[in-house]
């Protein structure tokens, strides 16, 4: 029964590390890198008829080259509003229209917002330690009262090895995600 218990709370850890890394990859995407990108716009919401509606739910997001975003809205009567919500997002676009759609044209990066960028991921990436220092903290925490409930000396120290080798792992995923996100923002 106990070994069990040790293996459920060995499975949550690397579940909640799992979703640590997933998020962080997430947020990464958020961080633009001079490249127009679709996914510079997520989150963002639009009052479609008085409710708050993904800005993907009332339009086609694409990125006809590298500088430019387009927006399509399914209505024209929603390219307003879609202007609206850009702006407030506050992502320092300048969302412009022709009638028919709603243009972004992302700007060249400078130098120096290239390192606040990096500054950015690498916060990014140690909320994600900090997560994964969490679920180990924990699995460690139910390891140790397993032992104190008669689980086995060596079977302790191998559930101990196992949350240290996730640990590892994902830690080792977060410094790729953020050396790969890096290489990406500081590419001119």
């Amino acid at each position: 029964m106990v070994m069990a218990d040790v293996k459920i709370e060995i499975n949550q850890c690397e579940e909640a590390m799992l979703k640590a890394t997933q998020h962080l990859e997430q947020e990464l995407t958020k961080i633009r890198a001079g490249r127009a990108n679709p996914a510079m716009l997520d989150g963002i919401r639009v009052d479609y008829y008085g409710t708050e509606t993904p800005l993907d739910q009332v339009s086609n997001v694409n990125t006809p080259d590298g500088r430019t975003i387009t927006i399509q809205p399914w209505e024209k009567k929603m390219i307003e509003p879609i202007q609206k919500a850009i702006l407030a997002a506050n992502l320092g676009f300048n969302p412009n229209n022709n009638g028919e759609s709603v243009i972004i044209n992302v700007p060249m990066l400078t130098e120096e917002r290239r390192k606040e960028l990096v500054k950015a991921a690498h916060k990014e990436g140690e909320h994600a330690r900090v997560s994964i220092r969490g679920a180990r903290h924990k699995a460690l925490d139910g390891v140790k009262k397993a032992k104190q409930g008669g689980l086995a000396e060596d079977l302790a120290k191998d559930a101990d090895s196992e949350v240290e080798k996730l640990t590892g792992i994902y830690n080792k995923r977060v410094d790729d995600l953020i050396a790969a996100k890096e290489k990406d923002i500081l590419k001119v």
